[in-house]
């Protein structure tokens, strides 16, 4: 493979009516990149347990919605995958399946920059999140996370090396996807599995923290042990509570 024919977009998604046209307002940018003239983009919304206008509001975008009730974001992202492949209908092999999450906003050349990395021999793209919209209250704890956040894994013959795993940005040709098992049905950490599988089955994984996806530091966690977990923790640590 030398690029890929077709990209599929997939962002798992619980009520999240508030964030999710943000977040598909990004990809369509993204998907607009001179680069992908002749690419054809798929974005498909995995609609899980969903009790407000989130379906709707895909579908309005022009999204695909493939509905489920797990409450898993493992098994969200393999339904949105799944959809994709066979909305698609090409050889895995030709098409690119990005992720990232519905509190999430993507750069405009997120997804030329995984379609470059595929042309090159890439078979994933681990890439990294910035938090935006904090709560006041979160200010100094923000600002100390990402100072950590930058410094893991950095080294001076290697400074675009880190050791994060994201399911808000990350991308994998679809044939690496399906011979590692593709996403485990796991309500947190699937990102984590998968990148471990694909390194376990030899393939070509890149880290890269160029063009980092901005993410949501809200509180309010929709997906057990996610980010607003992680920020809720460190909130924690620094102001005990009581």
């Amino acid at each position: 493979m030398t690029g890929a024919t077709a990209m599929a977009v997939v962002i798992p998604a619980h009520n999240e009516q508030v964030l999710l046209p943000s977040a598909l307002a990004a990809v369509a940018r993204a998907a607009r990149h001179p680069s992908l003239a002749s690419t054809r983009v798929l974005t498909v919304v995995a609609a899980d347990a969903c009790t407000d206008a989130t379906h709707a509001l895909a579908r309005r975008a022009g999204a695909l919605v493939a509905p489920l009730d797990s409450r898993s974001p493992g098994q969200a992202r393999a339904a949105g995958a799944a959809l994709a492949l066979r909305t698609l209908g090409l050889d895995p092999g030709d098409v690119w399946i990005a992720s990232t999450d519905a509190d999430s906003e993507v750069p405009p050349r997120w997804l030329a920059h995984q379609r470059a990395c595929a042309e090159q021999g890439w078979e994933a793209v681990v890439g990294t999140v910035r938090p935006h919209r904090w709560p006041p209250a979160l200010g100094d704890v923000i600002r100390d996370h990402v100072r950590e956040y930058e410094a893991a894994g950095r080294r001076p013959d290697r400074p675009d090396l880190h050791p994060h795993v994201h399911g808000a940005n990350l991308g994998i040709r679809a044939d690496a996807y399906l011979g590692c098992g593709g996403y485990p049905a796991l309500e947190s950490g699937e990102d984590h599995a998968l990148v471990s599988a694909l390194l376990a089955g030899g393939h070509r994984v890149l880290r890269t923290r160029r063009f980092p996806v901005l993410t949501s530091a809200r509180l309010t966690a929709r997906a057990h042990d996610g980010y607003a977990d992680h920020l809720g923790r460190l909130l924690e640590r620094v102001r005990p509570l009581g």
